[in-house]
């Protein structure tokens, strides 16, 4: 999203007419001006260099407006969607406050994108194909067949999706749907495919369910294995704990944000394997592009030849879009995004209409093709100069500072660093190619955080000096160094009430001057679990039963083996046989050397013990819904062997509680 990021570049701008204005003490003003939340008002600095901004864009360019608006047939500015115990899952007038010209608090290139997302309702996008946007994170398209409607991407819960149908039957009446699209493995396009079944009255055994090779490994595997951290991370990517104001959460540029309720999954009936394939759909003819591996590791594009309408899926979007995602996930090929958006130009080039899972619609072969160009040169480019730099020896911190986009990619708001920046999608590259390690031996051993804390508060003379020098910095709005100055030093001393208000204050700043919607997010959840320490709520696992139901089994031994306290478990070593008596499937865990392994095979006769449970059972335990202790007297497992073999094997899971901590130590 910036193209350095503009948090980066701004440094750069130091207007000495400014600073001199600024005086030394600009680390102690606007303490008194704190909203309710503890959050400060931007400084001086910041509000001239976002305001800076407004000199280099073309704001008054409002085509995407037009766009967005454009067939428009009802919207619900009232829209909140609940779940059954009344906990709320999608609050669309908790955003009416992003209106107007942009706060002094809010980047402005990012308060135009969050504007955009803002228009919401049932729009029109040709005859015979709908969108339904500002209903969740994602689009939720309808495709009228033959018999009924062909859903594409039913969002993220069943709650949102639900409402989503109900809405479009309103104003479009009660067709059943005939068919479901997953365009791809991500949870926001697939999680409430059973709420808007259940809407639509219609029987999931009727509905033909189409989606891209590899979808339920890859849908699921992702969630499972490594839920526990991405979840955590996700906290702070979306700005989870933030209010929604002009100093908290606006926007997450790919959309508003996304919905949290009950997920689930169905298993497709067609699996699209190659580029070229072709469906007829409930009467709809659909020509597929297979493009696994660019924006997630299962997805497809589809071309509708009879009406001249081309869905890109998640291949494109109105921002630049991640290689890399904050919320940690496997890092993504540029150079193969790039092409797969050279060939659907090829494939589909007598497209009228371009439409997608986030985001308007593009009207006109030739704004098309010139958005497809922008998109895919944006991710050749930093695919390749990122190569060029690393072969001079730049490291990816280097890599990142330096590099921008060329005038010609700069020019609009399409590729824009919302969600995705130059400056993080650069180190994906160079991370796709070389991994972690920059090269320099001072960085093959470091400290730990907090020992390597102690050790520069020390060098630099005691925790006072480096407050000192941290204000000095603040005062110049140099703050990205007051970042690195106060977490060392909040590292040393996590109780340190002076370090953390300032390290918070500084989050700030940087949060406002984000271009990038999760860059903004994860700097000022940063500077709320300062003020306000962290959550320690866990995620309710149990609202995902409906999906991982149709996780492997061994996803779940897996979670198993990466939980097992290896301190713990040293000197232990059992075999344990798991029956699930409704599948007619047997698993035997090995465990020896503080290492768990497990195979689906016959039990072993010598095991210590042998478990013998229903899948659903099963699912209750790893989900939280069950304890084990409950499970071991009351009856609902049987177990033939060592009781206590079993008991001591389930306490060597190490499970965490409640988030763990990022900001502090």
């Amino acid at each position: 999203m910036k193209m350095i990021t503009l948090m980066a570049a701004a440094l750069l701008w130091a207007n000495v007419a400014l600073l001199s204005a600024c005086s030394n003490d600009e680390a102690q003003k606007g303490i008194g001006d704190t909203d309710e939340n503890g959050s400060t008002p931007a400084t001086a600095i910041t509000a001239h260099r976002n305001r800076e901004l407004l000199k280099k864009l073309p704001f008054e360019d409002t085509q995407d407006f037009i766009e967005a608006r454009r067939g428009l047939i009802a919207s619900d500015d009232s829209l909140v969607v609940k779940g059954s115990d009344g906990s709320v899952i999608w609050d669309l007038p908790s955003y009416n406050f992003v209106s107007g010209d942009a706060p002094d608090s809010v980047n402005p290139s990012l308060w135009r994108q969050a504007k955009l997302n803002n228009i919401h309702g049932l729009f029109k996008v040709t005859e015979g194909v709908y969108q339904l946007r500002g209903f969740d994170l994602a689009n939720m398209s309808i495709i009228q067949g033959q018999n009924g409607w062909i859903v594409v991407d039913p969002l993220t819960t069943a709650e949102t999706a639900a409402v989503a149908i109900d809405f479009a039957r309103q104003h479009l009446g009660d067709s059943p749907i005939s068919a479901i699209l997953f365009t791809h493995s991500h949870i926001d396009h697939f999680g409430g495919v059973l709420g808007a079944l259940l809407a639509a009255q219609s029987n999931p055994d009727d509905v033909r369910v189409i989606a891209p090779a590899g979808f339920m490994n890859e849908s699921i595997s992702e969630n499972v294995l490594a839920g526990p951290t991405m979840t955590r991370r996700a906290e702070y990517m979306y700005g989870m704990p933030l209010p929604r104001t002009p100093r908290g959460h606006v926007d997450s540029g790919l959309g508003k944000e996304p919905g949290m309720g009950t997920v689930g999954i169905l298993t497709p009936t067609d699996l699209i394997q190659e580029t070229g394939q072709t469906l007829l759909i409930d009467g709809v003819s659909f020509v597929f592009q297979n493009v696994s591996g660019s924006e997630a590791p299962a997805e497809f594009t589809f071309y509708l030849p009879e009406k001249k309408a081309f869905c890109g899926a998640e291949l494109l979007s109105r921002n630049m879009h991640n290689l890399y995602t904050l919320r940690g996930a496997k890092v993504r090929d540029a150079l193969a995004w790039s092409g797969y958006i050279d060939e659907a130009a090829a494939m589909f080039a007598e497209a009228d209409i371009y439409f997608a899972s986030h985001h308007w619609p593009i009207w006109g072969q030739d704004r098309i093709n010139e958005f497809l160009e922008v998109q895919s040169d944006t991710y050749k480019y930093i695919h390749d100069q990122t190569l060029r730099m690393a072969y001079k020896g730049y490291t990816p911190i280097e890599i990142a500072e330096e590099l921008e986009l060329p005038d010609a990619l700069q020019k609009g708001f399409s590729n824009r660093g919302y969600y995705g920046t130059t400056s993080h999608n650069s180190r994906a590259v160079y991370q796709g190619y070389f991994g972690w390690y920059d090269g320099n031996p001072a960085n093959l051993n470091p400290h730990p955080p907090q020992e390597e804390g102690q050790r520069y508060v020390a060098s630099m003379g005691g925790s006072d000096k480096v407050l000192e020098l941290a204000k000095q910095a603040f005062a110049e709005g140099d703050y990205r160094w007051v970042a690195t100055l106060l977490n060392h030093l909040v590292f040393a001393e996590p109780n340190n009430k002076a370090a953390k208000s300032l390290l918070a204050r500084n989050y700030d700043q940087l949060g406002y001057q984000a271009e990038s919607g999760p860059w903004r997010d994860v700097y000022l959840t940063a500077a709320y679990e300062l003020r306000q320490g962290k959550s320690n709520q866990v995620q309710d696992l149990s609202v995902a039963k409906d999906m991982v139901v149709y996780s492997p089994r061994s996803n779940f031994f897996n979670v198993m083996a990466a939980q097992l306290d290896a301190e713990d478990a040293e000197g232990v070593a059992m075999v344990l046989n798991f029956v699930f008596t409704d599948l007619n499937e047997t698993h035997v865990l090995k465990l020896k050397n503080s290492v768990l392994h497990h195979k689906q095979a016959e039990a072993d006769p010598h095991a210590n013990a042998t478990l013998s449970i229903t899948h659903d059972l099963f699912l209750d335990v790893a989900l939280g819904r069950a304890s084990v202790k409950d499970l071991l007297f009351s009856g609902q497992m049987s177990i033939e062997g060592s009781k206590i073999d079993v008991a001591k094997f389930f306490s060597l899971q190490d499970k965490a509680k409640g988030g763990f901590s990022i900001v502090t130590p």
